[in-house]
């Protein structure tokens, strides 16, 4: 029993090294490298085409309220996170094999055929694509010189034959090679780069008011949302403050913007510790790069000013940022919240807390009684708000959006309306118990993102070098070239030119044509 299965075990183990070999170089064949480049880049489409939540959440949840069933299912496959889904990692992961597999023994041939001597002189060179012939004065010594002089650039060499025959085997174009391997060491240098870009970056963004507000890259409890790398646990993020002093927009009539551009004061790593601030002006796609980190402006807003007057006579002033709902005309909601002043108790101060919610036009226009909003620029602005008082339920454990209010508060009856009303600026609405709340004014916001990838200066490489490369490989031809020399009697030579090239390319006759030209002339004339 044990002689029977031994060999039953060791053919297993060979069906197993089998399968395994013919699967490794399946996968490292140039025609898997290539359908994957390509399934790489149609996996990439739902990334250009479907919103991705690394960009605009909001976007995502509009998208799947609109398609409710198909929302949900392209949800579930990660197509709206399509760089981070496992799908597309193992394509590229994949296509990083197979390159690396590739171009592992492409290069060691490569370097195998540099130290190779060019190919012998084919015996009839007249069957070459391109061929030619002249009888010129001079010995065979005499011309072979010349023609080592009309040949200086290519790799060449000399050898001889019977009969006092010298011949000399040329080749030119090695660097196409070389050009093709740089595209392809090129692409996966790209590939290494974006996969550390993922593991020691990160990315983050935070609304800062633009009326000298500052935003300091301390930590992550420092912006409204974070996505590290994996290696990142925001305990070492790279130091600097932006000051936001001013926002600049400019509209078209049709509504499309003509200018974003902030003006920030910012802080340096080394500079923290003064008290200069150096000036620059941020704009959509022209970052301020701090500390290796890139600060972009994304988007702007609007912070409607409430003032509070309570019975008391105390006054307390709210400005919080309102969330954009139509992006176009910069129509906002949101909420801004009050504590009563003077109270001690928390369950009083839970019975007497106060929230403004609702919309916020900059140029107020009406349908009836509706506000909405006609032009993105704070021209007229208006607000329509509903004011709440209760318990906001800031103290009930669970977390809560600046933008609103718990609904489940109002639902329990805690939180109730007790005035709607439509605002103007400058304009205030009186409460029952005396409390008067004034639309006072407002402030603009700026949308900032800070990206920090250590390894983009290597993608800039790497990307550089991929064009390099391509353009080598594009350009450069390979071809060969074969003299040989033949003694005529009479102290003349029989010149015999061929040529190959490599490829089939357009150029090469042209090229041949103009090195046998050059190598007959040097010899004198046809007989």
């Amino acid at each position: 029993m044990t002689e029977s299965s031994t060999p039953q075990r060791q053919g297993r183990a060979a069906a197993v090294l089998a399968f395994g070999r013919n699967t490794w170089r399946g996968l490292t064949s140039m025609r898997t490298a290539l359908i994957l480049l390509f399934l790489l880049a149609v996996a990439a489409l739902p990334g250009a085409l479907l919103p991705q939540y690394s960009l605009n959440a909001v976007k995502v949840a509009e998208y799947v309220k609109q398609y409710p069933t198909l929302g949900p299912i392209l949800d579930d496959l990660g197509f709206f996170a399509v760089y981070g889904s496992p799908w597309f990692a193992s394509i590229y992961v994949l296509l990083f094999v197979s390159l690396i597999g590739c171009l592992l023994p492409r290069t060691v041939e490569y370097a195998r055929q540099l130290r190779q001597q060019p190919v012998l002189v084919p015996r009839n060179l007249s069957r070459m694509p391109h061929h030619g012939s002249t009888t010129v004065d001079g010995s065979v010594e005499q011309v072979l010189a010349a023609t080592k002089g009309t040949l200086r650039g290519w790799r060449k060499v000399e050898r001889t034959e019977d009969e006092g025959v010298a011949t000399v085997s040329a080749e030119r174009g090695f660097t196409r090679e070389a050009g093709n391997l740089v595209f392809h060491f090129a692409l996966v240098a790209l590939l290494l780069g974006m996969a550390a870009g993922k593991l020691f970056g990160y990315e983050g963004q935070v609304i800062v008011l633009a009326n000298g507000s500052q935003f300091c890259n301390s930590g992550i409890y420092a912006y409204d949302s974070f996505r590290p790398g994996l290696t990142v646990d925001g305990t070492e993020l790279n130091p600097f403050c932006v000051r936001v002093d001013s926002m600049e927009s400019r509209y078209f009539d049709d509504l499309q913007p003509d200018v974003y551009r902030a003006k920030v004061a910012y802080q340096d790593a080394h500079e923290l510790s003064g008290t200069n601030w150096r000036t620059a002006e941020l704009e959509v796609n022209s970052p301020v790069r701090l500390s290796g980190d890139r600060v972009y402006l994304l988007g702007t807003g609007y912070a409607p000013r409430f003032v509070v007057t309570f019975p008391g006579g105390e006054q307390r002033t709210g400005l919080v940022q309102w969330k954009p709902m139509d992006m176009v005309t910069l129509l906002s909601e949101g909420a801004t919240k009050f504590d009563p002043p003077g109270v001690t108790d928390s369950e009083e101060r839970r019975k007497k807390q106060l929230a403004i919610t609702g919309l916020f036009a900059p140029t107020a226009g009406y349908h009836g009684s509706v506000l909405t909003s006609i032009f993105p620029a704070a021209s007229d602005p208006a607000v329509a708000v509903d004011i709440y008082r209760g318990d906001l339920g800031n103290e009930s454990g669970r977390g809560q959006s600046i933008f609103e209010i718990d609904k489940s508060m109002v639902d329990s009856g805690r939180l109730t309306k007790v005035l709607r009303k439509n605002l103007a600026l400058g304009e205030e609405a009186t409460l029952d118990d005396g409390t008067k709340v004034r639309f006072d004014g407002v402030e603009q916001w700026v949308s900032l993102q800070v990206s920090s990838d250590p390894a983009q200066f290597a993608v800039l490489l790497a990307g550089l070098a991929v064009l390099v490369g391509l353009a080598l490989s594009l350009i450069i031809k390979r071809r060969r070239l074969w003299v040989r020399l033949s003694p005529a009697g009479d102290g003349r030579t029989l010149i015999e030119v061929g040529g190959l090239a490599r490829t089939d390319q357009a150029g090469y006759g042209e090229e041949f044509t103009r090195v046998a030209t050059e190598l007959f002339a040097a010899r004198g004339k046809d007989k």
